[in-house]
C-alpha cells in the first residue's frame, strides 16, 4: 500500500517552499518518524518525517522544486522495508546449517557474511553481483567503503551555507554563482519593501554602560547559579528596558494596517540571531511579564534552535518590536532597518572604553551608541529620541527598572 508524503500544511504568512534536501531516495528503507525530506520556507526549514514503516517509493517534488501546502511530495510502500527481508528469511534459516558444514551459503558467500559482520554491514542491504543476486566478496568490499566514505560527505553537506560564499586564491579569475536561499530572497526582499513603503528615519544617542556592567559582574555567578545555568547578558536589561519604554511610549509599539493604526497592548520582543542560513529574529511573547531570567533563558534557547535549524515558523512570526544587536560582530553604529509592519527596532552595538566629561572631569567610561529606526509615519521625532532618551535612562541607572520610574 502507497502511503502519500505530503508538504506541511503553511501558515497564511507562507505561500510556499523550496524541496531542500531529500535524505532518502527511491528504494531506501524508511521507519516511521524517520526524516524524509526538508522544505525550506522564507521563514524556516520544516522536516517532513515518515508516517509509516515502508520503503521509499516515487519522488514526485525533486530538490529545488516549488511546493504548495499539502501538495504530495512522493510516497512510502508501506511494509517494503520488512517485505524484503521475509523473503529472504526462509534461504538465510536454511544456509545456517550448510554453513556449518563448510558448504556456501546460498545469500552471500562465507567470505562476504564475515567481512560485512566485522564493518557492521547489514548483508540483506547489499546488492548482490553474483550469480543469482548472491553477495560477493567484492559486492562487500564496495559497500564498506562506501559507508566509510559516508562520514566524510555528510560535514561538507552540512557546511553548504558556508560554500555559498567561497575563498578563491589569490590571482584566480574565477566565478561561482549560486542561488539564494529562500530565507537570503526574503530578506532582501522585505528590507527593499521597508524602505521604499515607510518614512523611515533614525535617530542615534549613547549609553554609558558602566552601572549595568558592574551588576552584571557582582551577579552573574549567582545568578547563573540560581537560574540553573542560565548566564546573565546584556540583552536582557535591553529587552526589559524596551519594554518599559513601549508602556510610555505606545506608539513605538504600534503599526499601521492600511488606514488604521494597531496599539498592541502587549510586547512580543523580536531578537535578532544571526545563523548559517542568515538573520533571523524569533519572537519572545509577552516580555514585559518576564524575569531577567526567562528572557536570558528564552533567548539562548532561540539561538540554539537558529543554530540547529529548528525554529518553528510560529516562533518567528509577529512581534512589535525588535532589536537587534550588531555590537557582538564588532559594528559601532548602524542604521537597522525597520521589520514590517513594525514601526521601529532598536540597535545595539560595541562597547567601547571613551573620554567622557563627568561632571567637569574627565573620565574613561564604558560607552554603546543605540540606534532607533522608525516609521516617521507614525513616530513623530520627538516620541522616537523621547523613547530612546527613556531606554538610556533605565540603563544608565538599573534601579529604575525595579521601581518603574
Amino acid at each position: 500500500m502507497a502511503i502519500e508524503i505530503k508538504a506541511p500544511t503553511f501558515p497564511e504568512s507562507v505561500a510556499d517552499g523550496t524541496v531542500a534536501t531529500w535524505h532518502k531516495q527511491p528504494g531506501d528503507a524508511v521507519k516511521r518518524d524517520d526524516l524524509i525530506v526538508d522544505i525550506e520556507t522564507d521563514k524556516v526549514v520544516l522536516e517532513v518525517l515518515a508516517t509509516a514503516d515502508g520503503v521509499l517509493g516515487a519522488i514526485v517534488k525533486n530538490e529545488g522544486d516549488t511546493v504548495l501546502s499539502d501538495e504530495v511530495l512522493g510516497s512510502i510502500v508501506e511494509g517494503g522495508a520488512a517485505a524484503a527481508p521475509a523473503a529472504g528469511a526462509a534461504p538465510a534459516a536454511q544456509a545456517a546449517a550448510p554453513a556449518a558444514d563448510g558448504e556456501d551459503d546460498p545469500v552471500a558467500a562465507p567470505a562476504a557474511r564475515k567481512i560485512a559482520e566485522e564493518n557492521g554491514i547489514n548483508i540483506a542491504s547489499v546488492a548482490g553481483t553474483g550469480k543469482g543476486g548472491r553477495v560477493t566478496k567484492e559486492d562487500v568490499v564496495a559497500a564498506v567503503a562506501a559507508k566509510k566514505a559516508a562520514p566524510a560527505a555528510a560535514p561538507a553537506k552540512a557546511a553548504a551555507p558556508a560554500a555559498a560564499a567561497p575563498v578563491f586564491a589569490a590571482g584566480d579569475r574565477v566565478e561561482k554563482r549560486v542561488p539564494m536561499t529562500r530565507v537570503r530572497a526574503t530578506v532582501a526582499k522585505r528590507l527593499v519593501e521597508a524602505q521604499s513603503n515607510m518614512a523611515m528615519l533614525t535617530t542615534f544617542n549613547e549609553v554609558d554602560m558602566t552601572e549595568i556592567m558592574a551588576l552584571r559582574s557582582k551577579y552573574k555567578d549567582l545568578f547563573e547559579k540560581s537560574h540553573n545555568g542560565v548566564r546573565l547578558g546584556f540583552m536582557s536589561f535591553f529587552v526589559k528596558a524596551a519594554t518599559e519604554a513601549l508602556k510610555r511610549f505606545p506608539a513605538v509599539n504600534a503599526s499601521i494596517d492600511g488606514s488604521d493604526i494597531v496599539y498592541h497592548g502587549f510586547a512580543d520582543i523580536g531578537v535578532a540571531v544571526s545563523s548559517d542560513r542568515g538573520l533571523v529574529v524569533p519572537v519572545l511573547r509577552n516580555a514585559e511579564l518576564m524575569s531577567l531570567a526567562e528572557i536570558e533563558g528564552g533567548i539562548a534557547a532561540y539561538g540554539k534552535k537558529a543554530r540547529d535549524g529548528k525554529l518553528s515558523i510560529d516562533e518567528m512570526t509577529g512581534g512589535t518590536f525588535t532589536i537587534t544587536n550588531g555590537g557582538t560582530f564588532g559594528s559601532m553604529m548602524s542604521t537597522p532597518i525597520v521589520n514590517p509592519p513594525q514601526a521601529a527596532i532598536l540597535g545595539m552595538h560595541n562597547i567601547l572604553q571613551r573620554p567622557m566629561a563627568i561632571n567637569g572631569q574627565v573620565v574613561i567610561r564604558p560607552m554603546m551608541y543605540l540606534a532607533l529606526s522608525y516609521d516617521h509615519r507614525l513616530i513623530d521625532g520627538k516620541e522616537a529620541v523621547s523613547f530612546l532618551v527613556a531606554i538610556k535612562n533605565l540603563l544608565e541607572d538599573p534601579a529604575r527598572l525595579l521601581l518603574d520610574i
